[in-house]
């Protein structure tokens, strides 16, 4: 299934109450002032649309970022929102491509079926001249019974093990991040990547603020050496953008798709890591 809708489709539903629209937009790392997503999703948003705060639905138990929640939070959280499991939910955000894809994967990993991400965002929301609102929305309370699929979310332990086993991880961070060269946006975690890993910077599949065609993505993956009829795994450095890697890989047709939810930021702190660089000698 294709994820992507356009305005026109979204708009034509902008009344059933089965549909639920979700601004997801999470302020990027290491951009200072930090950017206020909430509050411009206040100022401006798609008429009905309800903000999806990923880091307020994230596990605050760990020091990890943005962590999957227990199943029991997440429902509460969907069901406080007004989000229900059964409810066509449109994802999009405020600008190009980066955190929706993130809620889209939440909620398909808790079983919500029916989930789409906008394509183009807000950006071709408003140039296609389409209702919009300000202010907070405030959505009756819906029914929300999530159920982890373990199979779509990997661990430190699992990923040593697909490591070993030469299983396809596919790392969405920068390439300068991934050889080493560059720093990590967050204090204390040092550059390089796992051990097999493939370097698929989730900026080269978008274009112009929207992710590109499934033919231009099949191409990016084929060029990158990567079997999509086998078990891939995304990672990144904190589980956000290796779920834009996980959508094009869904539309570009790939069947076995997880995501490491600890990523970078858990694996380069582990003391049983092993971690390359593509200028200097490995390290443990």
């Amino acid at each position: 299934m294709n994820p992507l809708v356009t305005p026109s489709w979204l708009a034509s539903r902008l009344h059933d109450p089965g549909t639920v629209i979700l601004d997801a937009t999470l302020p990027p790392v290491g951009v200072t002032p930090p950017a206020d997503s909430r509050a411009r999703y206040v100022v401006n948003h798609i008429r009905g649309a309800v903000f999806f705060d990923i880091g307020e639905m994230s596990d605050h138990s760990t020091p990890l970022p943005h962590m999957l929640p227990t199943p029991e939070a997440f429902s509460r959280s969907m069901s406080a929102l007004g989000v229900g499991d059964q409810m066509a939910i449109v994802i999009y955000e405020q600008e190009g491509v980066f955190s929706a894809p993130r809620a889209w994967w939440m909620l398909r990993t808790f079983g919500a079926q029916n989930v789409y991400m906008l394509d183009g965002g807000l950006r071709t929301w408003t140039e296609a001249g389409l209702p919009m609102q300000s202010g907070q929305v405030q959505r009756a309370p819906a029914s929300f019974h999530a159920k982890l699929d373990h199979n779509a979310v990997k661990s430190f332990t699992q990923i040593q093990q697909m490591i070993a086993e030469h299983t396809q991880i596919l790392d969405a961070r920068s390439a300068g991040r991934f050889s080493g060269n560059a720093p990590e946006p967050r204090p204390g975690i040092g550059s390089g990547h796992m051990p097999g890993a493939t370097s698929v910077p989730f900026t080269e599949l978008v274009k112009e603020g929207r992710l590109k065609a499934a033919e231009e993505l099949r191409e990016i993956f084929a060029a990158k050496g990567v079997d999509m009829k086998q078990p891939i795994t995304t990672t990144c450095g904190s589980g956000v953008t290796a779920a834009v890697i996980a959508l094009g890989l869904e539309i570009a047709g790939a069947k076995h798709v997880s995501l490491y939810d600890g990523s970078w930021a858990e694996y380069a702190q582990h003391p049983e890591a092993v971690i390359e660089k593509t200028s200097q000698e490995a390290t443990t």
